[in-house]
């Protein structure tokens, strides 16, 4: 048996989840949990944050497809947003465009922009690069801060 923390599925399993739960709409911080394992000494930090960057940027994919895929029910009663409310986000993701996923990685705003980009029909090479850097940036800077300060 391997003993090497980078096999420690548990820690490693926990913060992927946490990272791409915390992209959807469901209520997680993968961030606290990050730091407790950079401050534990035990895990490596580039495949920490490989881990978190890679968990969370698949939640903002599942973002994007879900909107690509549920717009076309969003007359229906039980859309869970009004048409005013989408409308806004259309207007506001196109006065400013593709580069507003640059805050992606943001609290409350994050998720939402990622789900419009899908539902606008952003071009997932252009999604996924710029969503995507924008959450690795994140996990790098907070790695960096932590490992910086402890």
């Amino acid at each position: 048996m391997i003993d090497w923390p980078l096999f420690d599925l548990p820690a490693y399993g926990g913060l992927f989840a946490a990272a791409l739960m915390a992209a959807t709409i469901v209520p997680m911080q993968s961030e606290a949990l990050l730091v407790g394992l950079l401050l534990s000494g035990k895990y490596s930090p580039p495949a920490l944050v490989t881990v978190a960057a890679c968990g969370n940027i698949l939640g903002a994919v599942l973002n994007w497809w879900l909107g690509r895929s549920i717009e076309r029910f969003h007359a229906r009663a039980w859309f869970p947003v009004s048409e005013q409310r989408l409308n806004q986000a259309k207007n506001w993701y196109h006065r400013y465009g593709r580069w507003t996923l640059l805050l992606s990685w943001a609290p409350i705003i994050g998720d939402p922009l990622t789900v419009i980009a899908g539902v606008l029909g952003e071009r997932f090479v252009f999604f996924l690069l710029i969503a995507g850097s924008a959450k690795l940036l994140r996990y790098l800077f907070l790695t960096a801060a932590t490992l910086s300060f402890s």
